[in-house]
Formats: structure tokens, sequence, C-alpha cells
């Protein structure tokens, strides 16, 4: 990737970013196409291969943005005292949140790669692969796990909850009303709905 991309006048900069994102999220790296992105963004083909060289280029320059700002917001938007499994979900939804404003696609982007089966597209991400994952597992593993009824399954709770959260912001995506603000405050209530009979009285 060409670094004088980031000379670019931020506006330019998100622009791109936000079509790519876009683009790749709802069609997947095998059936992403450059022209949809440059027609997304609103620039010239030679734009995009002048800063990214290949949509190779671009998209592992994504995923490689992607996932050092997700890090950045949910690392420093989860306090560290903090061992309610709830609040600690919350925090977490919250720093996503502020991460879907600036790029409401993200989220969509970074699931989307970790179903990815193209050989090349795996290969380029290879690196970064765990390291979203290993975060969420240090920030859930907070959590005072002694608060829970004893026939609560931690890990099946907790994967329903993300799949729950992953059905919502599709949901919100396919009926074209997604404001990051709305998704988080349903997210909290089904989290509220779910300490209410997870937890010890």
């Amino acid at each position: 990737m060409n670094e004088k991309f980031f000379d670019l006048k931020k506006e330019k900069q998100d622009r791109m970013i936000n079509a790519a994102l876009k683009v790749f999220a709802t069609k997947s790296y095998k059936h992403a196409s450059t022209d949809d992105i440059v027609v997304e963004a609103g620039i010239s083909k030679g734009l995009l291969f002048h800063y990214f060289g290949s949509k190779l280029g671009l998209y592992t320059f994504l995923y490689d943005y992607s996932t050092r700002f997700m890090k950045l917001e949910l690392t420093t938007g989860v306090l560290s005292s903090a061992d309610d499994y709830f609040e600690i979900r919350k925090q977490m939804e919250f720093a996503k949140m502020q991460v879907l404003r600036n790029y409401p696609y993200m989220q969509r982007f970074l699931e989307s790669c970790a179903a990815e089966n193209v050989n090349e597209a795996l290969m380029a991400t290879e690196k970064q692969r765990n390291v979203l994952s290993d975060i969420y597992a240090v920030l859930k593993n907070q959590a005072d796990r002694s608060r829970f009824l004893a026939d609560v399954s931690f890990e099946k709770l907790d994967a329903m909850l993300d799949y729950t959260i992953s059905g919502l912001m599709n949901t919100h995506f396919r009926e074209a009303s997604f404001q990051p603000e709305m998704l988080y405050e349903e997210v909290v209530s089904y989290f509220n709905m779910m300490k209410k009979i997870t937890y010890k009285p």
C-alpha cells in the first residue's frame, strides 16, 4: 500500500475505506469488484490502484486497518476493573458502536473475513486472524463467573449473545434502518433480560 494514502484528506480516506468495507462485506472477497468500489467511493479506478495496487492489496489494508481500529476502541473502551459479565459486554458493544458511527460496515466486514474461503484472502490476513478473538477472550475472562446460576453454561450463553448481536445487525442492514445507537440500545435490552434469568438472586 502506498503510505501517501494517509496524506489524503480524512474525508476522502474514509469515503474510500467505507466504500470498500461495504462492497467486501456484502459481496465477499471473490465477488467484490473494484468497479463497484470506485463507483461507491466516487473515485477513479486509477486512483484506487495507485494507493492499493490491487484488489488483494486493498483487502489486506482494510483487514489490517479494521483490526487495529477495533482493537484500539475495545482495549480503551472496556474498564480493566469491570468484572460483571454483562457490563463488560455492554462496554464492548459501546466501543463497537463508536467504530460503527464512522465505519458502518466494519463489523460486518470483519465477520465476512472470518467466513472467507478464498485462499489468497486467507493467506493475506493470516497473521492478524486471531487478534480480535484473543482480545474478546481476554475481556470476557475478566468476568466473575461465580455470579451465574449453577446450571448456566458460560460458553453457550456467550455464543448465544454473539449470534444474537450478529443477527440483529444483519436485520437492521436488511431493513435499511441501521443506526449504531439503535442497535446498541437493542443489544443492551437483550443483555439486561439475560442478566435477570442467568444471575443468582
